[in-house]
C-alpha cells in the first residue's frame, strides 16, 4: 500500500528558504472548469461559453506537532504556498507531480478533541495556478 504522506507536501517561502510541512493525512481538489454550450435558433450546440476555472482544495492534518500551527500561521498572514503532490521513488502512479501554486487558505476548522487519538483540523482555500505532469502525455498548467 502506497504512503501518501511521502508524496504530499505544502511548500512555502520564508526569507529566502523554502519549508515544507507534512504529514498531511487527507488533500481534497476541485476543479471547476465551467463551460456551457452556445445555442442558435436554428441548432443547438454550435459552440461554447468559457467560465473562468475555479481551483479550490481542502486540506486535513492531525493536531500534532507544528503542522497545525504552521497552515494556521498561513492562512492568519495570508501567505501564498504550493501544494505538491509528487510520486515516491519506486511507486507506480498516474502522475509524475502535480502542483497547486499560489494557494491561499479562506477557512480553518478544528476537530474536537477526543480522549484517544490526536484531533484534526481541516484548512480550505483556493489556488491561482496549477499544474500536472502525467506520466503518459504533456503537461499542462492552467
Amino acid at each position: 500500500m502506497p504512503d501518501w504522506r511521502t508524496r504530499l507536501a505544502v511548500s512555502f517561502q520564508v526569507d529566502g528558504n523554502t519549508v515544507q510541512i507534512t504529514p498531511i493525512d487527507q488533500f481534497s481538489p476541485t476543479f471547476s472548469l465551467g463551460a456551457e454550450p452556445l445555442h442558435s435558433v436554428e441548432r443547438t450546440h454550435i459552440g461554447v461559453v468559457y467560465q473562468p476555472k475555479s481551483l479550490t482544495f481542502s486540506i486535513t492534518v492531525r493536531a500534532i506537532g507544528g503542522v497545525v500551527g504552521q497552515l494556521t500561521a498561513l492562512a492568519l498572514k495570508g501567505t501564498p504556498f504550493d501544494i505538491l503532490l509528487q510520486e515516491a521513488e519506486g511507486e507506480d502512479w498516474s502522475f509524475a507531480s502535480f502542483v497547486m501554486r499560489r494557494c491561499i487558505i479562506t477557512s480553518a476548522q478544528p476537530g474536537a478533541a477526543t480522549i484517544s487519538g490526536a484531533p484534526s483540523a481541516t484548512f480550505s482555500g483556493f489556488s491561482l495556478e496549477t499544474s500536472v505532469d502525467p506520466k503518459v502525455g504533456e503537461a499542462v498548467t492552467a
